[in-house]
């Protein structure tokens, strides 16, 4: 019992499963002595020893604290948009428009949720070897209707049902279909800008798109898409509004062989990866943790004169979930 809560405690999978083993094993070792262990001895030498083996065996922490009271001009991986209520919503970018006032813009027509694919050049990336229709997919991606097809590790998949009823739906973020049939429902993608006063070309400030189901228009992902260059590279930066905090996915693009692009948070630069932020309301200054455990891929491609995606993600190494995507054009004047 003593190593299942230690495993417990240290959250990653590994130690999970890690813990009931070592505390057996721990058990088993003191019962074999002569005479009885008092309970207290064989639970706090369990602890001790597995809290000191997990640490020996886990180097690379999953979770840290990158950073405590910065400025956001100080992070620019991290996007500092926060829900400023307990519900996200698709309503999102319109409130935050009100808020920081600029003029809003409902289902953008004829945008993308980058400016323009050359923003990202660098070593990795050279944004004339993409296919111009995934280049128009980033530039244009209102443009494409989306359909999702969403593949689940079984693993996952009471945890991810508990997840979206107790946090998901209520907090109106991150509500990944459970399977294809909820998909069926219809999937609705649109963006919503915001140009903020002063902008030199009329140009939209902050993107933010937002995936809804069709029939209730329940929130699927609302996240806000930003691009910024740091040592000759282009990076993606995508915040994911939470109450009061911010969840940030940064990735790195590479070129894929038949003109596609990937978009991935697996590298070895100090850039890439996942981060959570709480927003200080008052001074803005932003307190970071460094999500390490958590890693995507998405791999926007060419098939059979189509175009596909595979979103991958992974926890603590185990993969959990794929998204597959089918992106196609929306009838004339449906753009928006």
């Amino acid at each position: 019992a003593t190593g299942t809560l230690g495993g417990l405690l240290g959250v990653r999978p590994q130690k999970v499963l890690l813990g009931p083993l070592f505390g057996a094993a721990v058990g088993a070792a003191l019962g074999g002595r002569r005479g009885t262990a008092p309970p207290a001895v064989v639970a706090s030498a369990t602890m001790l020893a597995y809290r000191v083996t997990s640490a020996l065996v886990f180097r690379d922490p999953q979770v840290t604290l990158l950073a405590e009271r910065v400025r956001a001009e100080d992070l620019p991986f991290v996007v500092p948009r926060e829900a400023r209520s307990r519900y996200v919503g698709t309503g999102y970018v319109r409130e935050l428009a009100g808020v920081l006032g600029g003029r809003y813009v409902a289902g953008a027509p004829d945008v993308g949720i980058v400016a323009s694919v050359d923003e990202l050049a660098g070593p990795d990336f050279d944004p004339a070897g993409i296919d111009p229709l995934v280049r128009e997919f980033y530039e244009h991606t209102t443009r494409f209707a989306l359909d999702i097809v969403p593949q689940w590790r079984l693993w996952v998949r009471p945890g991810y049902l508990l997840y979206r009823t107790l946090i998901a739906r209520p907090l109106g973020q991150a509500n990944v279909p459970m399977n294809q049939r909820e998909t069926q429902r219809g999937i609705r993608s649109r963006i919503d800008t915001i140009t903020l006063p002063g902008a030199g070309d009329d140009a939209p400030t902050i993107r933010g798109w937002i995936r809804s189901f069709t029939d209730t228009d329940e929130p699927i992902y609302v996240g806000i898409y930003t691009t910024y260059r740091h040592g000759g590279r282009g990076y993606v930066s995508v915040g994911f509004p939470l109450p009061q905090a911010s969840f940030t996915a940064t990735l790195l693009p590479r070129a894929r062989p038949g003109g596609g692009l990937i978009l991935t948070s697996r590298s070895d630069l100090d850039q890439p990866g996942h981060y959570l932020a709480y927003v200080d309301p008052d001074s803005r200054d932003l307190t970071v943790l460094a999500v390490r455990g958590f890693a995507e891929q998405l791999d926007v491609f060419l098939e059979d004169g189509g175009l596909r995606a595979d979103h991958a993600f992974s926890v603590f190494g185990f993969p959990f979930l794929v998204l597959h995507y089918r992106m196609y054009r929306k009838p004339a004047g449906a753009a928006g």
